[in-house]
């Protein structure tokens, strides 16, 4: 591969690093054509856009970025795959669909500025909420108490009501 051809792609990783809020470093090394196939076609359905980059590669864009991403060095090993997406826990569901198989096996991930190593940490990325979640469940906290208030108001206003026209009738 020619230097330049090397930029190029690093430049390119680089810009989805910093495009996405989240990704995933997995290994689909010992999938056949049809499974990666499938699993790249389930991706674009859920928003994740999956790379197979080489090692050095990514390591050059890592550093080329304002951001410390050392602590992800050692496991850059082997074949990578990287995950991208907006949506946090998205991979996570993604792969733990997919854990009978045990591929694409996780390496690490940097999810919400932080970072994850090691497959261990698949069930805590599983059960990180997304930013949508987090909101519907702030409105439903919100609209609880505002509900109670509402329906007290409602069924005491029906009993006011109830006293006054019977004393209006005597």
């Amino acid at each position: 591969m020619k230097k330049e051809d090397k930029k190029q792609i690093i430049e390119q990783i680089a810009a989805n690093l910093q495009e996405y809020e989240n990704f995933y470093l997995t290994d689909i090394a010992t999938l056949n054509a049809a499974k990666t196939s499938n699993l790249r076609r389930e991706c674009s359905k859920q928003g994740i856009k999956l790379v197979v980059v080489k090692n050095t590669l990514l390591q050059k864009a890592f550093e080329s970025l304002d951001r410390d991403y050392s602590e992800l060095y050692p496991i850059l090993k082997g074949n990578t795959a990287i995950m991208f997406s907006n949506v946090a826990n998205s991979p996570a569901k993604l792969i733990d669909k997919y854990k009978a198989d045990k591929i694409p096996a996780l390496k690490g991930a940097y999810v919400q500025e932080s970072f994850f190593v090691g497959a261990d940490t698949l069930q805590n990325l599983v059960n990180i909420k997304s930013k949508t979640e987090l909101i519907g469940d702030v409105i439903a906290l919100l609209q609880s108490p505002a509900k109670n208030v509402i329906s007290a108001l409602q069924s005491g206003g029906n009993t006011i009501h109830g006293v006054l026209k019977t004393l209006s009738e005597r």
